[in-house]
This record gives C-alpha cells, structure tokens and sequence, in this order.
C-alpha cells in the first residue's frame, strides 16, 4: 500500500444478499452486516483511504428489474471501512438515484465513485452526459468528494467473454477522461 496502491474489493455479495426475496428481510440484514463484519476484520491493518468498496449488482445484465434500490444499500455500504465506495450509475435501472445525496450525507473523508460507463452496452456515453453526471453529484456531497469511474468491470466472467468489445471500451474510457475534464473545468474554474 506503500507504492500508492488502492485495494479495490468488488463486492457482488453485499447486493445478493440485501436483495435475496426468498430471506425475510431481517435474515437478509443480519447476514449483511455479519459478512461487512468479516470483511471489516479482514482489512483491519489496511487504512481506510487505501480501500476502494465497489458495490455491484451482479453478473445479471438485464432486465434488471429485481435490484435494491441503492438507497436500501447505502447504510451497509457505508459500514464498510473504505475511504472510496463505488456503485452503478450508468445502469439505467440507477441512473435516478443520484437524488438520494441530497438526504444521505457522505461521512467526512469518504469519496463517491459514480459509475458514469454502462458495463453492459456497446454504446459510447457523452463526455457532456458524464460531466454532467459529475457536477451533479459534486454539487451533492462536494467537488472534492467525487471520482468518475465505471460500473463494473467490461469483462465480468472469468472465461473473458467481454460483454463489452475491447473496440468499444477504450472510446468509453476516452468519454469518461473528457467529461471530467469538462466537469473539473466547471467545478474548479
């Protein structure tokens, strides 16, 4: 951690379980807070600003229409000893839930990663629809408090079988570095 690493935990497990319709959702609590425990002991040694928690919703690529609202999720995220908490944003099944930064305050210290490119498409977002997004969620929880980034990894399955074609990730990642530059040209003009 020394050379400037950060440990990024993916964390798919958080959601399934917060969102398993078959547990009574007091099972579902209680054994989402007993895996944060686990996971907090575990990084116990690691300081906060070094860990990234990226919170995502699986490998179910559509229709989407089963996952936790993020504000359900926000409490246990928040748990989690990381300076850094990453969540889906460009899923369209999110992309509203911007708006509850408005009520939920970000603890002192801890930064937001939105998730501004879609995992699941081939489709190349606007640098102006990214910085955007960015200056919204600055304006939430501060300009300093806010880091652009994905929502989830562009090849999600061991077997590397891209849901994503390589051709087309590297244009997303280009729309990403424009709109923030838009953005902090905004945000810190």
């Amino acid at each position: 951690m020394d050379a400037g690493f950060i440990l990024q935990i993916d964390d798919p497990g958080l959601i399934d379980t917060l969102g398993d319709p078959a547990k009574p959702i007091e099972e579902r609590h209680r054994e989402a807070n007993e895996a944060i425990d686990t996971l907090n002991h575990a990084i116990r040694d690691i300081p906060a600003e070094k860990i990234r928690h990226h919170t995502c919703y699986g490998l179910n690529h559509g229709p989407r229409l089963t996952d936790i609202d993020l504000r359900d999720a926000i409490p246990f995220m928040m748990r989690i000893n990381a300076g850094e908490y990453s969540f889906e944003v460009a899923n369209p099944r999110h992309q509203h839930e911007w708006r509850i930064w408005e009520d939920v305050k970000l603890p002192e210290g801890k930064i937001l990663m939105p998730g501004l490119l879609g995992h699941a498409n081939n489709s190349v977002e606007h640098p102006e629809l990214v910085a955007e997004y960015i200056v919204r969620y600055a304006n939430l929880v501060g300009k300093e408090n806010v880091v652009a980034g994905a929502d989830c990894g562009f090849s999600s399955r061991a077997s590397y079988a891209p849901e994503v074609h390589p051709t087309v990730v590297w244009p997303k990642f280009q729309a990403l570095a424009e709109g923030a530059r838009i953005a902090s040209g905004k945000l810190w003009s």
